[in-house]
C-alpha cells in the first residue's frame, strides 16, 4: 500500500490503468479477446483443473506482459519525445517480451486443445 493512498484508491488506480490500456492498446484488446476465445473453449472442451491453472496463467502472463510494454512505452515517448536508438532498443525489447509470452500462449493452447478436439473427432 502507498504511503499516500489507500488500498482502495490504489485497485481504482490498477482497475483505470487496465480500462485505458483495453481502450486505447489494439494488441490489449487482441489479447483480451483471444483470452476470452481461450477460456469458453477450455469449457467446451471441458479442461481439467490443472489444464484451467495453466491456460488462466498464460492468459495472464500475456496480457501483464503487455501492460508492461504498454507503461514503458508511455514512459519511454514521453521521456525520449524523438526517436533515439536506446529509446528503440528498450521499446522493441519490450514488444519482444509479449511476443514471446504470446508464442507461449498459443504452444500451450495447441498442447491444452488439439487432443481433446482429437478426441472429440476420434
Amino acid at each position: 500500500m502507498s504511503r499516500f493512498h489507500s488500498t482502495k484508491k490504489s485497485f481504482g488506480y490498477a482497475i483505470e490503468g487496465l480500462k485505458t490500456a483495453l481502450k486505447n492498446e489494439p494488441n490489449m484488446q487482441t489479447h483480451f479477446f483471444m483470452g476470452i476465445l481461450a477460456l469458453l473453449s477450455g469449457a467446451v472442451l471441458g479442461l481439467n483443473l490443472s489444464e484451467w491453472t495453466l491456460l488462466f496463467f498464460v492468459i495472464f502472463f500475456v496480457i501483464i506482459l503487455e501492460l508492461f510494454n504498454t507503461g514503458l512505452e508511455n514512459l519511454v515517448d514521453m521521456v525520449s519525445p524523438n526517436i533515439q536508438a536506446k529509446a528503440k532498443v528498450a521499446k522493441d525489447v519490450s514488444a519482444a517480451a509479449v511476443l514471446c509470452a504470446a508464442v507461449l500462449s498459443i504452444i500451450v493452447g495447441t498442447l491444452l486443445f488439439v487432443p481433446k478436439i482429437i478426441e472429440i473427432l476420434a
